[in-house]
């Protein structure tokens, strides 16, 4: 049973020109949102502690030097933030032109509304920008890894990690641009602690983990998310109580996720409840 915890004391943040109240601790982002502004983010998941690795949520908080990652920044009282200014947005447009020149981010939910909206222009570096295109890896019947789409926000890693799954399958090889995430030890996925939760999958920002039906269904030019439905129900393997997400096109499942507010998963599924569903 979890002990009830003190309220937390309230705090005032102004977010542009309007004043918002919310916890203390919360972060920059979370008051941003209460806010109603609309603050990019690409590496901040809801589930995982902040990394700080793609930096498209920068604001500038006011007597600050740097800009701040606003999904990580702790808001305080007092505390003056600029979510549209000149030099937010310029910074948002550069990271966006870096990572639309070297990574595919032709699944990546928001991406190409966020060029538009910053004016970013990532084929201005040219057609001999280095990129990390690749070949996907297509090695089992649950989900594929496409590299090419890969930021390194290292969600993955954090997810099959300490923080989630503790399974410590997925790592990071290769330093600076080569830099790639990859099995421990760089080993086949056949041959790596790798349980197929498909966890990482879940908190995957663009794509670059993905099923393999949504990958082949993408490939047949048959993916439509405008004729999917979702129905929460619960799982029928064990009595622990997951919560799954069914997603319906063409009256087949194509797809199992879970809701991240759910008590008992968090988001989290193991390999029957995020696979399992060729009985239905």
């Amino acid at each position: 049973m979890i002990p009830l915890q003190p309220p937390r004391r309230l705090i005032d943040v102004q977010i542009d020109d309007e004043t918002v109240r919310v916890p203390e601790g919360a972060t920059i982002l979370d008051a941003c949102r209460a806010a109603g502004k609309d603050v990019p983010t690409l590496c901040h998941g809801d589930t995982l502690t902040p990394k700080n690795a793609c930096r498209v949520c920068v604001v500038e908080v006011e007597g600050a030097r740097t800009l701040a990652p606003a999904c990580s920044r702790k808001a305080e009282a007092g505390m003056k933030v600029g979510t549209e200014t000149e030099r937010a947005r310029h910074s948002r447009k550069v990271v966006l032109e870096l990572l639309g020149s070297s990574v595919d981010l032709s699944t990546t939910p928001r991406a190409a509304e966020w060029n538009e909206e910053y004016g970013a222009d990532p084929a201005r570096f040219g057609p001999d920008a280095a990129t990390v295109e690749q070949p996907a890896k297509v090695d089992n019947d649950l989900y594929v890894r496409d590299y090419s789409k890969c930021i390194l926000c290292y969600k993955c890693v954090d997810a099959c990690g300490e923080q989630w799954q503790n399974t410590f399958a997925i790592g990071v090889a290769g330093r600076g641009f080569d830099a790639t995430i990859s099995t421990e030890f760089d080993a086949p996925l056949t041959d790596s602690a790798c349980v197929y939760c498909g966890n990482c999958v879940e908190v995957c920002p663009t794509g670059a983990l993905s099923f393999k039906t949504e990958f082949d269904m993408r490939a047949e030019g048959t993916w439509d998310e405008s004729r999917q439905s979702e129905t929460t129900t619960i799982c029928s393997y064990c009595g622990v109580g997951c919560n799954l997400t069914l997603h319906v096109q063409d009256n087949k499942i194509v797809k199992v996720t879970s809701p991240h507010d759910n008590p008992v998963t968090k988001g989290n599924l193991c390999v029957k409840g995020r696979f399992g569903y060729g009985y239905v």
